[in-house]
């Protein structure tokens, strides 16, 4: 991140990008499950449906300083948050955090792997620590999600769904018949059968 970055000065995202510390990037993944500094309300930021960010109703256009809150995000029982060591405050997510914009497939069956980056650049194999589930959209359609980390999913984007979806098989999983996807490791079901060409 560079100093053309860092939000003026006395502002929420300014006092959290000071928090943080100019090395963050050196560091990795900040413990934010480790850190439980006092809530501080909520800011004016919002994670809209299609995966861009805003601030005071304005996008965030600075692609470095989304990837640098994404760092810091954290779904609570209550809410979502960003944490730093010394505060904790809400933000609004419309539907996941994140976005999976690309998909990489290997092998078919019992040996699949697959795995998403997200539109913060996050690499997530999909697996037992990285599960696919399936909601129902608002017209019937189905939405697949990867989660990511902690309690953070990303929404797998229409296109890349419809990918996904076309690799689901039935199995009978303790004597119930499930249409889902096979991944090496995993059966992720969908719950019913549902045409590509219904996505929502």
């Amino acid at each position: 991140m560079t100093h053309s970055d860092i939000p003026a000065t006395g502002s929420a995202l300014a006092r959290l990008t000071q928090a943080l510390g100019p090395d963050v990037w050196q560091k990795g993944l900040p413990p934010v499950e480790r850190w439980n500094p006092p809530y501080c309300g909520e800011i004016d930021m919002r994670i809209a449906a299609d995966g861009s960010w805003h601030y005071m109703g304005s996008p965030i256009n600075r692609p470095a300083l989304v990837r640098l809150f994404s760092t810091v995000l954290r779904k609570d029982p209550e809410r979502y948050v960003l944490v730093t060591p010394v505060e904790r405050v809400g933000i609004v997510v419309e539907d996941a955090p994140f976005l999976a914009v690309e998909m990489a497939l290997e092998g078919e069956g019992e040996d699949r792997q697959i795995a998403f980056r997200t539109n913060v650049d996050d690499l997530v194999p999909v697996g037992p620590d990285n599960p696919l589930r399936f909601e129902e959209g608002e017209h019937g359609g189905v939405k697949p999600y990867v989660k990511v980390r902690g309690d953070l999913w990303a929404l797998v984007t229409r296109s890349l769904a419809m990918d996904l979806i076309a690799l689901a098989e039935e199995r009978d999983v303790e004597g119930q018949k499930l249409f889902g996807v096979a991944v090496k490791e995993g059966f992720y079901p969908i719950a019913a059968f549902v045409d590509p060409g219904e996505l929502s």
